[in-house]
């Protein structure tokens, strides 16, 4: 093992030690002193040890640098194998299980283990790179994304922020844009719910424009993962069939949609009711407050995003909608 060390550190020259500020005695003493008063020291104050010692190399010419990084290389290569023999031996022993999980729960075991490729990341982190790898396509738009809580063993919520929450395409930027990311990430998540809010938001303003998902007259909103969608548009309607704080019903193939205008926003929902399938064309519209109450059982929901106020776990079927020029376009899936 130290001869292949040896050889790992042949590839660079050695450090001409006339030119190389090492420690000072007080440096040293300083560096002792440390470790004896922090016998328990955490991962941060540790990380910024490292962080320190390779900080006096940074005017240091190329070949020395070159020389550091090979050394770290060899010695993190020689530290991963040793915990990679002892992880074998160890998982052998149906005794050693326990402690081994255990030993996991230290911040510091856990991010050498991380670090050396020997455990892979938590289901937090793993839950919260997924969120990552959205939240700029998403944030682009006006909108993000959050988590709000993981519920073992398969249940993630989330809560969308800005223009992404209230908008009648919510529950297609959490299909096809969130549930999506977590699901590669995170293989055993089955389930992604949405956080609901009750509280109506203050209409858009008409100046606000997403995209190409925008006309003249500022009627928007569509997820921005539908946006990269060039195909699977329909048209309709047309605006001048759709007066504001109005609601329309239209037929598309054998589906009945529901398309709703306030202010500067336009949202499309299947015209069926979350409670028992009934239709809702013939429901009462709050026009204020974009509210409708089903006229069979009372069940209330926000146009505008689908929601269910009577029932928060289950809300209305949402499109993808989006406005060219007069014409009204959904995207069916």
């Amino acid at each position: 093992m130290l001869a292949q060390t040896q050889s790992a550190l042949e590839v660079a020259p050695p450090i001409p030690t006339a030119t190389v500020p090492l420690m000072s005695t007080a440096d040293v003493s300083h560096h002792a002193t440390y470790v004896t008063k922090n016998a328990t020291p955490t991962l941060n104050s540790l990380v910024a040890g490292v962080e320190q010692a390779l900080a006096r190399t940074s005017h240091w010419d190329e070949v020395q640098q070159a020389t550091v990084r090979h050394l770290c290389e060899a010695v993190e290569r020689l530290h991963g194998e040793a915990m990679r023999r002892l992880i074998r031996m160890l998982k052998d022993e149906a005794a050693c299980h326990e402690p081994l999980r255990a030993a996991l729960s230290d911040e510091v075991v856990y991010a050498v283990m991380r670090y050396q490729g020997l455990v892979k990341a938590s289901l937090g982190e793993r839950v919260q790179a997924a969120l990552d790898s959205v939240q700029g396509l998403m944030q682009s738009h006006g909108g993000g994304i959050e988590l709000v809580a993981i519920r073992p063993p398969d249940t993630v919520e989330v809560r969308l922020l800005g223009a992404c929450h209230g908008c009648p395409a919510s529950s297609q930027t959490l299909t096809d844009g969130v549930e999506r990311a977590i699901r590669e990430h995170c293989p055993e998540i089955t389930q992604v719910v949405q956080v609901s809010r009750s509280a109506m938001q203050p209409e858009a303003k008409e100046s606000v424009e997403i995209g190409q998902a925008v006309n003249k007259q500022g009627v928007h909103f569509v997820s921005p993962f539908a946006l990269a969608e060039t195909s699977g548009w329909r048209d309709l309607a047309t605006l001048e069939e759709l007066p504001d704080r109005a609601m329309i019903s239209r037929q598309l193939d054998d589906v009945s949609l529901l398309l709703y205008r306030r202010g500067g926003m336009l949202s499309c929902v299947r015209n069926a009711c979350a409670h028992m399938g009934m239709p809702l064309d013939g429901a009462h519209l709050d026009a204020t407050r974009g509210v409708l109450t089903c006229q069979y059982h009372g069940f209330q929901y926000v146009l505008e995003t689908g929601e269910c106020l009577t029932v928060p776990e289950v809300q209305l079927q949402v499109y993808a909608v989006r406005v060219l020029g007069q014409r009204i376009q959904v995207r069916p899936s």
